[in-house]
């Protein structure tokens, strides 16, 4: 029976949904955990130095594929570490920037994937922050400083913010002290609204980052929709529920005899635009009739 090496960031248990959704690509190819596939499952408990041992340990077991799902940190690790085992990526970067890929329609190599490509839109999310908060002067971005990907954002949104005469407040934090003392920084610095870098762990830290944004009345926007179904005030990204399913789909083609050098990497098709319209009321923000249309979803 093939065994899939599948390494995550955060802690075993965490966004359930989306290993859901991952296993659902699999069971679509025809692979179902414990009857035709084994599963051996490593987690980083947001930690990437754990990275090149936790991959040495899978690699070690002679998996057939090893996925990495949600991390431009661990795809990076990956490649070093095994030129010769299949990897299959979910990143939010550019692979081809970050050298992973020569290109996105033919990769050579070992390692192909699902790039969500968040650079693109931070421009669009941003813009819609500013049509729910047109007076706000300065913004806040919040960045986890371990997360090679962090850079790349930093410089994308500092050129939105400028094309829209804001300024930008940037913040780092690599565990949940470290978002505590994030908030009372972003107050000090006058900036009453927060974008969440495009990470896992905050992704993961959501229920915390709710909690202070609503303690401190700071408006916060995210890529992922599933803070927003939390308590967080919008959201505009591709759907990651969708990117785990074809992560899936692609390990379990793997399994069945392609090569990554057959799979071009994949781009997201599904955006989604929420408004959690509740906390909308809490900080005394009107969302306009237009924007309200636009939403995909609106939570009450």
């Amino acid at each position: 029976m093939p065994v899939v090496g599948l390494l995550r960031s955060g802690s075993a248990g965490e966004n359930p949904h989306l290993m859901t959704a991952l296993h659902q690509g699999l069971r679509e190819t025809g692979y179902v955990e414990n009857q035709n596939v084994m599963v051996e499952y490593r987690y980083t408990d947001g930690h990437n130095d754990r990275l090149p041992a936790l991959l040495a340990d899978l690699i070690g077991r002679q998996v057939a594929v090893i996925a990495v799902p949600g991390s431009t940190a661990a795809a990076l690790a990956a490649k070093v570490a095994t030129q010769t085992i299949p990897i299959v990526f979910l990143m939010g970067g550019d692979p081809i920037e970050f050298g992973l890929v020569s290109s996105l329609a033919r990769r050579g190599g070992n390692i192909t994937g699902v790039a969500q490509l968040m650079v693109p839109v931070i421009a669009k999310r941003l813009e819609l922050f500013h049509q729910l908060v047109p007076d706000a002067q300065a913004i806040a971005l919040l960045l986890n400083p371990t997360n090679p990907f962090s850079e790349a954002e930093r410089r994308e949104v500092q050129a939105a913010v400028n094309a829209l005469q804001l300024r930008l407040h940037v913040l780092y934090a690599q565990n949940a002290d470290e978002i505590d003392v994030s908030f009372s920084n972003l107050k000090a610095q006058g900036a009453q609204s927060l974008l969440l870098g495009a990470d896992v762990y905050f992704l993961n830290q959501r229920a915390q980052i709710v909690t202070l944004a609503a303690r401190h009345a700071v408006a916060t926007i995210s890529h992922y929709r599933e803070y927003t179904e939390a308590g967080g005030l919008i959201s505009y990204g591709n759907n990651v529920v969708e990117a785990n399913r074809l992560t899936g789909i692609y390990v379990g083609r793997i399994l069945g005899g392609e090569t990554p050098n057959d799979l071009p990497v994949l781009q997201p098709t599904k955006f989604d635009f929420v408004i959690n319209l509740k906390t909308a009321m809490a900080l005394g923000l009107s969302i306009p009739d237009k924007m309200l249309a636009r939403a995909d979803e609106v939570i009450e």
